[in-house]
């Protein structure tokens, strides 16, 4: 069978997550749940782990970490490992606690940051749990909009895409999230290459040239194939500036959009090429969002151009 790939070095930032083992909860207190946050602070001091968001629900957990190291698998070992320990321990039980390996997918932080930590904390949401983020207490989202956070949670990467000043990025991210309830969810994880790696054509093949090629281990050269090439920002553009010729300000909404969402290359190349700024992609990203909610027509132009970047 197939294993997922484990690409390892100093400064990656994965999206991981764990299940429960036959789906079974993780978490039946608070104190198991205040437990597990002590060991995302013990990685944070023995490890140098920095963790950007998370959010423990039930069964599973999410977690957004960067690897000034380049050691996941150290990471993931300790906090899992003594968890795990722990939980037996507690709940009088013997035997596997997770499901299999974790799951971890390499992403490309400029472009898929900001969207992975609203994926994180509307989870809760999602599963009819709350009706808005904050209120859910096991999720980094009240830190977030607080202001608030321990030493181990740096929310300065995904706060500086939404402005210069604290209030105002707090503010900014608020809004942000909101303007995704009740709406049609996605998880921008079904972009990733191979379920290893989420990014732009450049980033996935920096990352293989890098980490990949040469690998021979058979039970990882079915993901490996799977790495293959997409559309950079300027074929985006063309291609969206051909699907809507009648249109000029919605073929340039629609490139943006699709950069953004597509490319992975960071918002000041998308910026540059459309001649704005980071903060003005991020703005024209949600408002062709917007627009798309009210447009059926629309999305489907959207769908036959993305079929085309494939």
């Amino acid at each position: 069978m197939a294993r997922q790939l484990r690409i390892e070095y100093p400064g990656a930032l994965y999206h991981v997550t764990s299940r429960g083992n036959e789906k079974k909860d993780i978490f039946r207190s608070i104190k198991d749940r205040d437990k597990f946050l002590s060991y995302l602070s013990s990685a944070w001091e023995r490890h140098s782990a920095v963790f950007h968001a998370y959010c423990l629900m039930s069964n599973h957990f999410h977690l957004m970490v960067e690897t000034p190291l380049g050691n996941l698998s150290w990471i993931m070992k300790h906090i899992n490992g003594s968890y795990t320990t722990y939980f037996n321990v507690k709940h009088k039980r013997a035997g596997h606690l997770l499901q299999g390996r974790y799951k971890a997918v390499l992403v490309q932080a400029d472009a898929y940051a900001a969207e992975l930590s609203r994926y994180i904390h509307l989870n809760p949401v999602r599963a009819k749990m709350v009706s808005t983020p904050e209120e859910y207490r096991w999720s980094s989202c009240s830190r977030y909009l607080e202001g608030t956070e321990p030493s181990w949670l740096s929310t300065g990467l995904v706060l500086g895409y939404f402005g210069t000043e604290d209030e105002d990025r707090r503010r900014n991210y608020r809004d942000y999230l909101y303007d995704a309830i009740g709406k049609e969810s996605r998880d921008p994880l079904s972009d990733s290459v191979a379920s290893t790696i989420l990014g732009s054509d450049d980033f996935v093949r920096d990352i293989r040239e890098k980490y990949l090629d040469g690998k021979e281990n058979d039970r990882e050269l079915p993901a490996l194939r799977d790495l293959s090439r997409g559309p950079g920002v300027a074929e985006i553009k063309a291609l969206s500036e051909e699907a809507f010729p009648e249109n000029e300000r919605l073929a340039r909404m629609a490139g943006i959009y699709l950069c953004w969402r597509y490319s992975g290359a960071k918002l000041k190349e998308i910026g540059a090429l459309y001649g704005i700024s980071e903060s003005g992609v991020n703005r024209a990203c949600f408002r062709f969002e917007n627009m798309m909610e009210g447009e059926k027509d629309l999305r489907e132009r959207l769908r036959r151009l993305t079929g085309k970047l494939k």
